[in-house]
């Protein structure tokens, strides 16, 4: 009927309310692009229902964003606000959960080596800051997101959807862009931390979003945690004049099972061996060229470029390494360790199997618990250097905190950073190494008896 108001139907979420003004925003080009990329690239080789695609995900991120914010603001000790402001801050947070993800590019981050110089995409609110923002350093689908969100035919639908600047959205995604304070002001207190955690933090609802959506595609258990108990327990801490995201100590322990949850899917999923191999096969495509391509730097032109793009390119290749990857002629992992440093070095055999003349591919993966906690401990560039997943990233995260109430009906909260109330950052807090050799299919039993007595 007309005058329904429209949703999306979402097998993770079920139905999903949007305004009409969200809806302008999903029925955009550059947001419909994200149909056509695939939320965890070749992973769908050994899980097959994993075709699932970025922009059902950001819809779910949004959702989730909504749930967020209703529950940190319904509580008594949040900042007070007037309802025509928690209702404008509620539609930005929305909208800066919804377009996270929206310059990702085709198969995830592997394509960001066809990216162009940051100085290419002109974007506009760089330009206060060339430091930060190198103009030579290549591009990441975060320069590409920001240049979305402020200066591309999408951004005066963003500005109508949530009555704000583009600005004030980019600056809830990226912490570093110089916002004005009044646009994430309550009541005297600065909202912008709070409300930036809530999209890129220990518990942001990306990952909420993200872990529970791909266990439910992939078919696996290991992305399963209490999604509605933590939902329920978010709260504010306020500090001076700012406010943080914080969570209730009763769910504290759903928090432990959150983090464990992303833990394994790295180990089980996002580090499966397989997708890894299609990854580095890739990498060597792109290494000898790529036959040319390479991801445009006008925004407008990133609309076409998708997986479909992509793919179509390497079928038209006659590169090797292209035609392995669409004939699914793979390099099969002959060997795996994991451990520390020493317990991973895979020289000897690499060496033994270079005299035999038996082609390799060497890959590591790089994971840690926590890459926030990680980098509050760790605060040097060659620390950032070793965080996963390339996040560039220089300065230490905003704290979570944890309230507790001393008794039942106490006025006071007591309030500790998360870690400071919860054992598994330091049970975990060594970062996690796989190494894995890669040889032709038709060279595994031949590299097997050469590295034998090595192994």
């Amino acid at each position: 009927m007309a005058g329904l108001p429209p949703e999306v139907r979402d097998p993770l979420h079920g139905a999903i309310p949007v305004s009409r003004e969200e809806l302008a925003v999903l029925d955009h080009r550059l947001f419909q692009r994200l149909r056509s990329i695939r939320q965890l690239g070749f992973s769908d080789l050994s899980f097959p229902g994993a075709t699932h695609n970025r922009y059902l995900h950001s819809i779910g991120a949004m959702h989730l964003a909504g749930r967020a914010f209703d529950s940190i603001f319904a509580d008594p000790d949040a900042p007070p606000l007037s309802d025509a402001r928690r209702a404008q801050l509620r539609r930005l947070v929305r909208m800066a959960a919804l377009l996270h993800d929206v310059g990702h590019a085709p198969f995830s981050h592997t394509t960001e080596f066809a990216m162009p110089a940051v100085g290419e995409l002109a974007v506009p609110a760089y330009a206060a800051d060339r430091r930060r923002w190198n103009p030579a350093r290549q591009a990441t689908h975060e320069d590409y997101t920001i240049k979305i969100v402020t200066d591309s035919s999408l951004t005066a639908s963003v500005e109508a959807s949530c009555e704000a600047p583009a600005a004030a959205v980019a600056g809830l995604i990226d912490p570093h862009l110089a916002v004005d304070p009044a646009e994430y002001d309550a009541g005297g207190v600065d909202c912008r931390p709070l409300l930036q955690q809530l999209i890129s933090s220990e518990l942001d609802v990306d990952r909420m979003d993200y872990l529970a959506r791909d266990s439910l595609f992939a078919g696996v258990h290991y992305g399963v945690f209490d999604t509605g108990w933590l939902m329920n327990h978010l709260s504010a801490h306020v500090v001076g004049d700012q406010a943080f995201l914080a969570l209730q100590d009763r769910a504290i322990y759903a928090f432990d099972d959150f983090l464990i949850a992303r833990y394994h899917m790295f180990l089980m999923v996002y580090f499966h061996y397989r997708s890894v191999a299609y990854e580095e096969m890739l990498k060597r495509y792109f290494q000898a060229g790529a036959d040319g391509w390479r991801i445009p730097s006008d925004v407008e032109d990133y609309a076409r470029c998708d997986d479909h793009d992509f793919v179509g390119t390497l079928r038209a290749s006659s590169n090797p390494w292209a035609r392995r990857i669409v004939e699914r002629r793979e390099y099969k992992m002959l060997l795996e360790r994991h451990g520390a440093p020493d317990e991973i070095d895979l020289s000897r055999m690499l060496v033994r199997l270079a005299d035999g003349g038996v082609p390799t591919i060497a890959a590591g993966s790089t994971g840690v618990l926590s890459k926030y906690f990680h980098r509050r401990l760790q605060s040097d560039a060659a620390a950032q250097a070793t965080l996963p997943l390339g996040v560039p990233d220089d300065s230490p995260s905003a704290p979570i905190y944890v309230l507790e109430r001393p008794f039942r009906g106490a006025a006071g909260v007591r309030a500790r950073t998360l870690e400071e109330s919860t054992a598994l950052f330091d049970r975990y807090a060594g970062q996690l190494l796989l190494s894995r050799i890669y040889v032709p299919a038709e060279d595994v039993e031949r590299a097997g008896r050469l590295v034998a007595d090595v192994a």
